[in-house]
């Protein structure tokens, strides 16, 4: 995650993102003066909702925007920026391990996910957990297929900027670290996008940025309507766009 984000469309128009992580955090169960970092904090809702359970709670996040506006919202808490493939204790000024991390939505950003998932582990206790749902294997298919096919129509470059691993790579690449995973389920969660008929375009626009930088501004709205035709056989349903999430959701301990 990087400034390119936008903060506040993300907060008003993507709220979907923490309101289904509070599912997660009935797996993280945060005990009362427990340390708790929460890994790609965005703009804190989930921050604070840990915060609530008693815990102290540090968010953490690449985004400097994320982190200004996460900090605007909630004041009173703690947050810091800082890349989670090269961050540690001791840079973030603390000498005490965590005794659990939470990350909602985060770690499918994040490159290579071998070096976050040694950061994870040397920031925690021993014994401590790992409580994360990412997206996993298929994610975003349909959204991908149609913005990829239309980019190529118009000659112009596509990227995929995620990892979406398949439960089994997952595990694996946690257990190499030193995890031992507990729990793990890839399952699909069909999404509702807010703001009716432009639900799809805004969700390119903050998810996909990179997928729109070489079009002129001019052609934005051509580009939309093309990929909308494309995918609203499968992605529109009920006078909305539905993303076609496959999210990885696992439970693990630090050995």
């Amino acid at each position: 995650m990087t400034d390119s984000w936008n903060a506040q469309r993300y907060q008003s128009q993507h709220a979907f993102v923490w309101e289904y992580g509070r599912g997660l955090l009935e797996l993280l169960k945060a005990q009362p003066r427990s340390r708790i970092l929460d890994l790609g904090c965005g703009t804190g809702q989930l921050t604070a909702q840990i915060a609530e359970q008693g815990a102290t709670v540090l968010g953490l996040d690449a985004s400097s925007a994320m982190i200004a506006q996460a900090q605007e919202n909630f004041p009173t808490l703690e947050f810091a920026v800082a890349d989670v493939t090269t961050f540690s204790l001791a840079s973030l000024n603390i000498t005490e391990p965590f005794d659990a991390i939470f990350s909602n939505a985060a770690l499918h950003w994040i490159k290579p996910p071998e070096q976050a998932a040694e950061r994870m582990f040397a920031a925690l206790k021993p014994g401590g957990r790992l409580i994360l749902e990412m997206g996993g294997y298929g994610n975003i298919s349909g959204i991908v297929q149609a913005t990829q096919q239309v980019l190529q129509s118009w000659g112009l470059p596509f990227s995929h900027p995620w990892y979406f691993p398949s439960l089994g790579e997952y595990s694996q690449l946690l257990e190499q670290h030193g995890f031992r995973v507990q729990m793990a389920q890839l399952f699909s969660r069909p999404t509702r996008l807010e703001a009716g008929r432009l639900g799809l375009e805004n969700w390119i626009r903050q998810f996909g940025a990179a997928w729109i930088e070489h079009i002129p501004l001019e052609r934005h709205s051509e580009f939309f309507a093309e990929v909308a035709d494309l995918a609203r056989g499968t992605l529109w349903q009920e006078e909305a766009w539905f993303a076609d999430y496959v999210r990885l959701r696992v439970v693990a301990h630090k050995l």
